[in-house]
């Protein structure tokens, strides 16, 4: 072969120069049924994962059980995505939030999210609304959970979480997070002020015994704010608590 002018020998650009004669669909690697390879990003997957499932005890008695879990179905790309959280006493659900939405990765540890919320509870009217947000891993390793809400009769709400995982060893695990909401009118059907209406912060200290299996405890500070805390006064009840909660984090 010359190295400058001539003709390129036959096989120079032969695609199976280097596969040592392995080919797709024949031979000893392949499967049945697989007319091509499939990248990670043509694939499906689904996911559950429990953040929460505890119980919580109240320094004013009350106690309840409080869950908030997530799940997803579809590609690494784009997904449907559902979110519920709520709390119960007596063996009845109180409160409860559900939001059924489309995920889509728009960077590494980003994705956007739209679609619809749906509220119930026991004391007041149900409430639906239009949701769009993001999700995913700050700089520095925050989770962050941001969406706003548009419902009927010009209501707007704001939700924002935001935990960080605090490795004591590779089992025990201390997970500081914080949880707000605001509104963008009130509300007096369901007791709640526009503006800051409800905030919480909160120490979880977990034991993964697997990644799919982790105990926990911690303490939580929970509080209403303006004048949703003026409801909650109304009512009899104190606008800022201390509990304590046992649970378990789950997914598989």
């Amino acid at each position: 072969m010359q190295m400058q002018g001539g003709s390129a020998p036959a096989d120079a650009r032969d695609p199976h120069a280097y596969s040592n004669g392995i080919k797709l669909g024949d031979g000893d690697y392949m499967v049945p049924g697989v007319d091509r390879l499939m990248l990670a990003d043509e694939h499906t997957f689904a996911s559950l994962r429990g953040e929460q499932l505890e119980r919580r005890f109240n320094d004013g008695g009350n106690d309840a059980t409080a869950y908030s879990l997530q799940g997803w179905y579809g590609t690494t790309y784009n997904r449907f995505v559902i979110k519920a959280e709520g709390d119960a006493e007596k063996r009845r659900i109180q409160e409860s939030r559900t939001e059924l939405l489309w995920s889509r990765a728009i960077a590494s540890y980003w994705d956007v999210q739209a679609g619809v919320r749906l509220d119930s509870s026991r004391e007041g009217p149900d409430r639906q609304w239009a949701a769009f947000g993001i999700q995913g891993l700050a700089p520095y390793w925050f989770e962050v959970d941001a969406t706003a809400y548009i419902g009927s009769g010009g209501r707007t709400a704001l939700r924002v979480e935001a935990s960080y995982e605090l490795l004591i060893t590779q089992k025990l695990i201390l997970e500081p997070k914080v949880e707000l909401q605001a509104f963008g009118k009130r509300d007096p059907a369901l007791r709640l002020g526009s503006g800051l209406a409800e905030a919480s912060a909160g120490l979880r200290l977990r034991y993964e015994f697997t990644r799919q299996f982790a105990p926990y405890i911690g303490v939580e500070r929970a509080g209403s704010f303006g004048e949703t805390a003026d409801f909650v006064r109304a009512e009899g009840g104190k606008p800022v608590k201390t509990r304590f909660v046992a649970g378990l984090r789950f997914w598989f």
